[in-house]
């Protein structure tokens, strides 16, 4: 009985992971046409670069930035569930001081959050042009950078883990 339950707490990992590189391969085709890119946009921190941006952007592109939200949404519930699920059904945090290890689990769900603030807004600021509210394109760019940082944050902490459980000889 302990085999399988271990068995689906693994399973449910590989779910979200491949979930993750499915959904991030799809996002990836369907922006890439952009350019400027989606990234740009995201630290598009005023009405005029936001508009500079979307107004280079003919009418199908600014439709399929708009199409990949849907997806970007299932994608943030992917990484915040994997990253959730890697710090806790893994020991791979374990060589981590335990202040880290208890934030360990809430890094990526933190980073979907904004991520989904981010494509909230935007979904409203692409709709049609809304110059007249400066701060939600501040609110947006501030989203999209704390975002990134979570990411980037979670990623450290991989990287972290892995190599202090290689000094220490946990790591073949």
């Amino acid at each position: 009985m302990y085999g399988l339950h271990q068995a689906r707490r693994r399973g449910a990992l590989w779910l979200s992971a491949a979930l993750v590189v499915i959904l991030a391969a799809i996002v990836a085709w369907m922006v890439m046409p952009l350019s400027p890119g989606i990234v740009v946009l995201q630290f598009a921190w005023s009405p005029r670069a936001f508009g500079e941006i979307v107004h280079v952007w003919p009418p199908e592109d600014l439709a399929r930035y708009r199409a990949h939200l849907p997806v970007d949404f299932a994608l943030l519930f992917a990484y915040g569930a994997f990253g959730y699920l890697l710090a806790t059904r893994t020991g791979l945090f374990t060589p981590l001081p335990p202040r880290l290890r208890r934030l360990a689990p809430s890094v990526l769900a933190l980073a979907a959050l904004f991520d989904a603030a981010e494509n909230v807004l935007h979904a409203w600021l692409t709709e049609m042009p809304r110059f007249d509210v400066p701060q939600v394109y501040l609110a947006s760019t501030a989203c999209s950078g704390l975002k990134w940082t979570l990411l980037l944050a979670f990623g450290v902490l991989v990287v972290w883990a892995l190599a202090v459980a290689d000094d220490q000889g946990e790591v073949e």
